[in-house]
């Protein structure tokens, strides 16, 4: 009985398959030959290929072709444009569930961080120490906002002591004899005082910068003391 019904079954199915092949071979032929697009793409004119949610709805449907073109498009002031997906909407608070932000408008139902206003000051941590309380406080010039400091590199007199009387003294002549290090070489100069007594006589000590004790010290002897400019090294003025 089994086999009775699949000859029937085949002697009923097999007329519909010769019926049907010429069409479904036309049809798969123009399957293929016509290009795969999907209804987004082709309804779209823009040939972006960002494929990420745009939120900028004039976006959306826009020809950015030019743009996509880096080796013939050219960004200027008129052509900028922020990256796709950048611009999203505010969030509307209060104005219902659906908006996400509603009722409470993400503060809670309870507590004082829900109240209106602000609830505590700045740099309030509960009662606990604040931070601003906690670092240690420096004395002298602040440095913050509107203050300003020049940054030297020091030279002690101590390092004049055991040059010759009556030479010219620079960074670079110390540093060629080896007195001082090349640290710190592209700030500026300042001289002065060291711990032990200034022994050098009839120096001529160039710098960008004196103390009031290294000035004493050096003219105590017969030296001089000259300025350079910062910016070309040239001797300013000489005292």
């Amino acid at each position: 009985k089994r086999e009775r019904k699949m000859r029937a079954a085949l002697l009923f199915l097999l007329p519909l398959a010769t019926a049907l092949a010429p069409s479904s071979l036309s049809s798969s032929a123009s399957y293929s030959s016509s290009p795969l697009t999907t209804p987004a793409s082709s309804s779209s004119s823009s040939t972006s290929p960002m494929t990420m949610k745009l939120f900028d709805w004039k976006r959306r449907t826009a020809d950015e072709s030019s743009l996509n073109d880096v080796e013939n498009s050219e960004f200027a002031l008129n052509n900028l444009k922020p990256a796709p997906g950048a611009i999203k909407r505010k969030v509307r608070k209060g104005r219902g569930i659906a908006a996400g932000q509603g009722a409470s408008c993400g503060f809670g139902m309870r507590g004082q961080k829900s109240r209106s206003g602000r609830p505590t000051r700045p740099g309030f941590e509960g009662g606990q120490q604040p931070l601003y309380r906690r670092l240690p406080k420096f004395s002298g010039r602040p440095l913050g906002p509107g203050h300003t400091r020049k940054i030297y590199n020091l030279i002690k007199t101590d390092e004049l002591n055991a040059l010759t009387a009556g030479s010219v003294v620079n960074y670079s002549s110390l540093l060629e004899s080896g007195t001082i290090t090349k640290s710190k070489s592209t700030l500026p100069h300042k001289v002065v005082l060291g711990k032990a007594p200034f022994s050098a006589e009839n120096l001529t000590v160039q710098a960008h910068a004196f103390t009031k004790s290294a000035r004493e010290a050096i003219e105590g002897k017969g030296g001089k003391c000259e300025l350079l400019k910062v910016s070309t090294g040239e001797v300013m003025q000489e005292s």
